[in-house]
């Protein structure tokens, strides 16, 4: 038993559940789940009520579930939690200006995108409906807070744009792109810039990050 303890167990879960699932147990016998690596040194294993509660947390049949705002990373990526699962946390059909870093200048209205973002939900709970995982092993979701689809917020306020590549078969659209062309036609947030304006897609093409 101890040397089965001793082991780490990958799970890798078919469709929208792409990503590995952790469960370890602190000094004060708390036991922890997440779907991000665990803390360095911790003895982890896997358990089939991980499994369970990360499959109907993830679901895009279940948004009634409240998850707790962690971190927001910029104007389109999060990170949640709920009952010890931690989630990564991109938002579907949408793609908001890119944030800079030590090397890499930002691209214009990054900062105030990551801004409204941090309004919309600091301090809040959301529900969220998941459209599977991306390549990094974030849930492409929508997020929902005080009654508002947060993803179509950030296209009405013009903070960022529809998401050019493909989307989830499952994902309607059509809302999104009316409220992109509504933000254009208002010459709010982004567009103010005019021709000058340069997708997210391709300012990562063209700075792409060492």
């Amino acid at each position: 038993m101890k040397a089965f303890l001793q082991c780490v167990f990958v799970l890798f879960l078919s469709g929208f559940l792409c990503g590995n699932i952790y469960f370890w147990v602190d000094e004060s016998g708390t036991k922890h789940y997440t779907n991000v690596t665990p803390p360095e040194g911790k003895t982890v294993e896997e358990l089939l009520e991980s499994r369970k509660a990360f499959a109907k947390l993830a679901s895009g049949e279940n948004t009634q579930q409240k998850f707790k705002i962690l971190k927001i990373f910029d104007g389109d990526s999060l990170q949640v939690m709920a009952l010890d699962l931690v989630f990564s946390i991109r938002l579907v059909g949408i793609d908001a200006p890119e944030i800079g870093s030590e090397d890499l200048k930002g691209q214009p209205f990054s900062l105030e995108a990551k801004a409204y973002l941090e309004h919309l939900l600091n301090n809040r709970e959301a529900g969220v409906k998941s459209y599977g995982a991306d390549g990094y092993h974030r849930q492409l979701a929508e997020v929902f807070a005080d009654g508002k689809n947060i993803n179509i917020e950030m296209i009405k306020q013009g903070l960022a744009e529809v998401y050019k590549g493909d989307p989830p078969k499952t994902l309607d659209l059509s809302l999104y792109l009316k409220e992109e062309e509504t933000a254009r036609n208002s010459w709010k947030g982004i567009w103010k810039l005019g021709k000058s304006y340069k997708s997210p897609k391709q300012w990562r093409r063209e700075n792409p990050r060492k």
